[in-house]
Order: structure tokens, then C-alpha cells, then sequence
């Protein structure tokens, strides 16, 4: 594992494997192995899920984006996202034309649930995109039963959640299509890139030939039957994702060791709370992330941006989609202002702290005693205070993986 001047936020851990791998995928690759790794990949991944089909792809906003339009969501529909989630959640919903309902998450799992669910349902409600935020997982049978009883598909986005389960199912299992991320920042990485996973058959025709600019499978004269999309991965990154799956255990396990370092380092700080603790729920920790109590008088911009001129990078909780000024001028937007008290709540006081598979305990420490002296700065006596707070620029606060 790399050294760094700073602990960085998040970014994977390549051994040998990889780099024999993307070697050879460089070096033959190419005429008749040109696919070999992409093939492997696909075939693994679905392997790995017990699902049917797999398809890799640029990135998991692709697959959410062909899951929508082989679900023949367009103009008119709603689909029911999240309010606080990364915005290429909800970024496809428009790209179909559709709108994105922002439903309140739960305060015990910081996902959706059945009761913030049935809030947004309506006639027009034509999906449930479920995100599985920052590793945790909703309850899945209540939210599965809700879809069944209304005749509503779930899109699970699942980008977050590599390896993760809900009562011993993994997480790519919930949905009628299931979405996946390997950004340099997640736990599986081919740099960038996706996958989109189904057990349906009607719905792997349609991607397949949707991801290839509208051409059937194995169509080799270029006589393309619809417009479609270039949602391709390459052979190289594929190669690189087959051997981070082949040490999916590995790496999963190493999140969890240090989230476990988190745990301990803060069990006595009065004040904190870390991730959610479900015992359905196996979490793989992609983000470590903290809240601060609601007496705290910091905001969490300011918090972020104390730790970085120490060196720590960190992230914000994502803010609610309905506060972005991507979707101040729709209506439901001020809506779910008001209603969505716990998307704002939690929200307000998070940030995800240092979390790349190359971190060790050392670091942890660091963090600890970092946050301890924001802590001590405050004299110890945290206040509620109604000034408002400047929000700073996102070039300050994100690390560009």
C-alpha cells in the first residue's frame, strides 16, 4: 500500500494480481481476446451475486439510466428516490424525462423504508429507486412487500454497497435490476465504471442492445434497429475488476477492519454517533462516517475544512437532493423541504471520515485526536446557535479521485 502526505478520503488497494492482470489485458488483449476479460468479469460478477445476467458498463449512473429505459420510464412518470444520496441517483430519472419524488430517509438506517416510501406514492409512481447509502442496507422485506403489493419495480443502486448484506443476502440481489459503482473511490475499482445486474430476461434483451448503440448482439454489418447509448467497459478495466472481485472478501474485510479501528477509537467520545448498527444488516463500510450531536455548534463544512488543513480529507454527508439548486425550480423540491425532516436533520451533521483500503490504524488515531481538538475548541460547551452558516465552495471540500 501507498504513502501519502494526507490521509485521503477514500481510494483502493491494487496488489500484484491487478497489475498482472491489466498486463495482460495490455499486452493480448486484443484480435480474438479482445473480450476475454470483459466476458470473465460479466460471468464472474453474476456468479458471485446469483443473479442471471451481468452487464459493465461506464459507470452505475449508466445502469440506473438503461434500468429506467428498459423499464419504459419516461415523461409523466415518477420514480421515488432518496432525498440524501449522490445526485447520479436521481440525475437519470431526468435523463428519461421523468420526475424524481425526494422521499425522507430513516433515521435507524439512513435509507428509504416502507413508511417514507408510501409518503411519495402516487398513480404516477412507476419505480422505487432504493440506494443502499454508504454501505448500510434498508429493511428490504418491508420495502419488497410494498413493491409487490402496489405493482411497482425496484431499482436498487447498490453503488455504495459492494459485499454488504441484508439477513445473509447480498447487497445486487433486491432489485429488478441492481446497480453497481467501481469508482477509484469505492471498494471494487476499475477506475471508473459499473454494473447493471437482472434476473430478467425481457430487460437484459433491451440493455443489450441499448448499450451498444442500438445494435443487436453479435451484429457485425452495423445495422443499428434504435438510437442507443455507448455503455461499454473496456477490456483493461475489465481486467482490473476481475481481480479486485477475486479479492472481494479481502478488501470488504479490510473496510470493516477499519471501521471496527473507528469504533473503538471513539466508544468514550460523548457526542458521536458512527454508521448505523442493524443485526440484519452486514455492512461493508464503504464510508466510516460520523455525526455530530445536534447541540454541536459547528457546521460541517467548517469541520471539513479544519481537518483538511490538518492533512485529513474528508467528504460531507451528501446534502438533500431537494437543497441543490440542480432542482430548485421544481415543485416537489420546496416540497420535500419541508416534509423531509430527517434527510435535513442528519444530513446537516455528517461528514464521511478517511476511508481508503490503504489507511491503518495509525491513522484512525490521528483522525481521533484531530476531531478531539475541534471538540476541545468548543470549549465543551456545544450550543445551538441560529446563525447562519457560509456554505464554501465544493472545490474546497472534495477530494477529485
Amino acid at each position: 500500500m501507498s504513502t501519502l502526505n494526507h490521509i485521503p478520503v477514500a481510494g483502493p488497494w491494487i496488489t500484484k494480481k491487478e497489475i498482472d492482470y491489466v498486463t495482460d489485458a495490455v499486452t493480448n488483449g486484443w484480435y480474438n481476446g479482445a473480450n476475454h476479460y470483459i466476458n470473465e468479469f460479466e460471468k464472474s460478477f453474476a456468479a458471485y451475486l446469483g443473479r442471471k445476467y451481468a452487464f459493465s458498463l461506464p459507470s452505475c449512473t449508466s445502469a440506473i439510466h438503461l434500468s429506467l429505459l428498459a423499464l419504459g420510464i419516461g415523461p409523466g412518470d415518477e420514480v421515488i428516490v432518496p432525498d440524501v444520496t449522490w445526485i447520479a441517483s436521481a440525475a437519470p430519472i431526468s435523463y428519461v424525462g421523468a420526475t424524481p419524488v425526494f422521499a425522507d430517509i430513516d433515521p435507524t438506517t439512513w435509507c428509504l423504508s416502507a413508511d417514507t416510501i408510501k409518503a411519495c406514492l402516487s398513480e404516477k409512481t412507476k419505480a422505487i429507486l432504493v440506494v443502499n447509502l454508504y454501505g448500510h442496507l434498508p429493511n428490504w422485506n418491508e420495502i419488497i412487500e410494498l413493491s409487490q403489493t402496489h405493482h411497482i419495480p425496484i431499482i436498487e443502486d447498490a453503488a455504495e454497497s459492494m459485499g454488504s448484506k441484508y439477513k445473509n443476502i447480498l447487497s445486487g440481489c433486491f432489485g429488478i435490476t441492481s446497480c453497481f459503482s467501481f469508482h477509484g473511490s469505492k471498494t471494487l475499482s476499475t477506475g471508473e465504471g459499473g454494473m447493471l445486474v437482472t434476473d430478467n430476461e425481457d430487460i437484459y434483451n433491451q440493455c443489450a442492445i441499448l448499450r451498444d448503440h442500438g445494435r443487436l448482439p453479435g451484429d457485425t454489418l452495423f445495422r443499428n434497429i434504435q438510437v442507443g447509448y455507448k455503455y461499454k467497459m473496456s477490456n483493461v478495466q475489465a481486467a482490473l475488476g476481475l481481480a479486485q472481485l477475486e479479492r472481494i472478501e479481502e478488501l470488504v474485510n479490510k473496510k470493516r477492519q477499519i471501521f471496527s479501528w473507528y469504533q473503538e477509537a471513539f466508544k468514550e467520545v460523548e457526542g458521536i454517533t458512527l454508521n448505523p448498527d442493524d443485526v440484519d444488516v452486514y455492512n461493508s463500510y464503504w464510508m466510516s462516517t460520523l455525526l455530530f450531536d445536534k447541540a454541536f455548534p459547528l457546521h460541517k463544512h467548517d469541520v471539513i475544512r479544519t481537518l483538511k488543513d490538518q492533512g485529513i480529507h474528508t467528504r460531507p454527508f451528501f446534502d438533500p437532493l431537494s437543497s441543490l439548486t440542480a432542482y430548485e425550480k421544481m415543485p416537489i423540491a420546496l416540497f420535500s423541504k419541508k416534509r423531509n425532516n430527517q434527510s435535513y436533520d442528519i444530513a446537516r451533521r455528517g461528514i464521511n471520515l478517511p476511508s481508503a483500503l490503504m489507511l491503518e490504524k495509525e491513522h484512525i488515531m490521528q483522525v481521533k485526536a484531530a476531531i478531539e481538538t475541534i471538540f476541545s475548541s468548543c470549549s465543551g460547551k456545544p450550543t445551538v446557535t441560529n446563525k447562519k452558516t457560509k456554505f464554501h465552495s465544493d472545490d474546497d471540500l472534495w477530494e477529485q479521485l
